[in-house]
């Protein structure tokens, strides 16, 4: 367990609200797609996102989570774990057909530790916050022992791909993506590994 210094912190439970909100921003809207399929009858998608954000298991949780603040208000996150090194393999008749692509693509990259969100609030991009919190991503995986960090960036997200690349991960795969009712700019995947 590393230690952070402020403005950095380890996410909890009262953080729900904002990871939920900077989830969907780094999914590009596919959160709250899945979400509102997900709602049950008088819960919204923003319920389902902010009770998933307070589990304390599943890779969506406050405990892979840790904020940066700006004045006392959130200002971006990461979210990240380490992938299995020897994962099961894919399910397909459970497994939605949006998400195989994604699947395959994080069995490419077994036993890195996973960057799964990095977004910072549309006000605060430009000041470094995002290469300042993948440099917690870096020592978040050697703490865990890993000898590499992955991400998966969708090809409608350049300034994303720009920033991994500047902080020295490159494209190793790519799938294509299958919308299944999700509206996106994108059509492909893009698996960007980093060796630390």
């Amino acid at each position: 367990m590393i230690e952070l210094e402020p403005p950095l912190r380890r996410a909890t439970p009262a953080d729900a609200a904002a990871l939920a909100e900077l989830v969907d921003i780094a999914g590009d809207g596919l959160p709250v797609y899945l979400w509102t399929r997900m709602a049950q009858a008088g819960e919204t998608p923003w319920d389902v996102g902010q009770a998933r954000a307070r589990r304390k298991e599943g890779g969506f949780s406050y405990r892979n989570a840790v904020i940066l603040e700006h004045e006392g208000g959130i200002a971006a996150c990461l979210i990240g774990y380490p992938l299995a090194d020897q994962p099961a393999p894919i399910d397909h008749d459970a497994t939605p057909a949006m998400f195989v692509p994604l699947e395959e693509l994080e069995r490419l990259a077994p036993g890195s530790w996973y960057v799964n969100v990095l977004a910072t609030y549309e006000g605060f991009r430009g000041r470094g916050y995002g290469a300042r919190l993948l440099a917690v991503a870096e020592q978040l995986a050697a703490a865990a022992g890993k000898a590499k960090l992955s991400v998966i960036v969708s090809d409608a997200n350049p300034g994303a791909r720009r920033l991994y690349e500047r902080c020295g991960y490159r494209l190793v795969a790519e799938r294509p993506m299958v919308e299944d009712g999700w509206k996106t700019a994108g059509t492909r995947w893009l698996l960007l590994v980093k060796p630390i």
